[in-house]
């Protein structure tokens, strides 16, 4: 069913449907993670489901934002969101992000953002009898490899590619970034208790920069109350 929401606390309003996948937490914490510059012009959000980091930087910044979703289901949702908050400053292709090289040229956006789906397909993986939530979970249209190739692609030259994924992937991650000459300039792992494993990890790269990381941590669990600028100083 159909339904329109509270964008959590950041005074926007999303359409959902129960029977498909809804925005998490992850794609909270990317918005808060990324840091738009003066100079930033054009953003480019792959995989972005029903749109909610479009909306969130989209109320917020003086940028032109591109989000791409490959289900129809969910894109239409996304563009009845941007519509209801009146953002004019964001559109939506519903197309297979592995695509996109047929629709920009090469070093065309100052940043790219990226929540993909997490987990690898195999002949062990369960996958979801619902198409919409298996194809957002599981890497069944598009790869983590390709996702780096067209973000190599279309970053501008020291342009920023903000990822979020799980830890276990890490290895990985590290690997194509590496490959594609993406430098890995901040990592901030998610904890819901210190003492046990991370649940997320938010991954900061830019195209062809120099050598260097900063790690932070933080903690979210039931006494985290909003997530607005929960990365600042001070604050992680």
């Amino acid at each position: 069913m159909e339904v329109k929401n509270d964008l959590y606390d950041y005074g926007l309003k999303i359409y959902q449907d129960s029977k498909l996948f809804k925005f998490s937490l992850d794609s909270l914490l990317l918005a808060e993670f990324v840091d738009i510059k003066k100079s930033d012009r054009k953003l480019l959000d792959i995989c972005s489901g029903n749109a909610p980091l479009p909306l969130i930087i989209g109320k917020n910044y003086d940028i032109e934002i591109t989000g791409v979703e490959i289900q129809k289901k969910i894109y239409d949702l996304a563009i009845k969101s941007i519509k209801e908050n009146n953002l004019t400053n964001i559109k939506m292709l519903n197309i297979n992000a592995k695509d996109l090289k047929n629709y920009f040229p090469g070093n065309n956006f100052d940043i790219i953002t990226c929540n993909p789906p997490f987990f690898k397909v195999s002949s062990s993986s369960l996958i979801n009898e619902n198409s919409e939530k298996a194809i957002a979970r599981h890497e069944l249209t598009i790869t983590l490899k390709e996702i780096f190739d067209i973000v190599s692609f279309l970053l501008k030259e020291n342009g920023t590619f903000y990822l979020v994924h799980r830890p276990e992937r890490l290895e990985e991650i590290m690997d194509l970034a590496r490959n594609l000459k993406l430098h890995v300039k901040e990592m901030i792992f998610v904890y819901s208790k210190l003492e046990n494993n991370a649940i997320m990890v938010l991954i900061k790269m830019k195209k062809n920069a120099q050598l260097g990381v900063k790690i932070k941590s933080v903690v979210i669990d039931k006494n985290t109350k909003t997530y607005q600028n929960i990365f600042k100083e001070g604050q992680t």
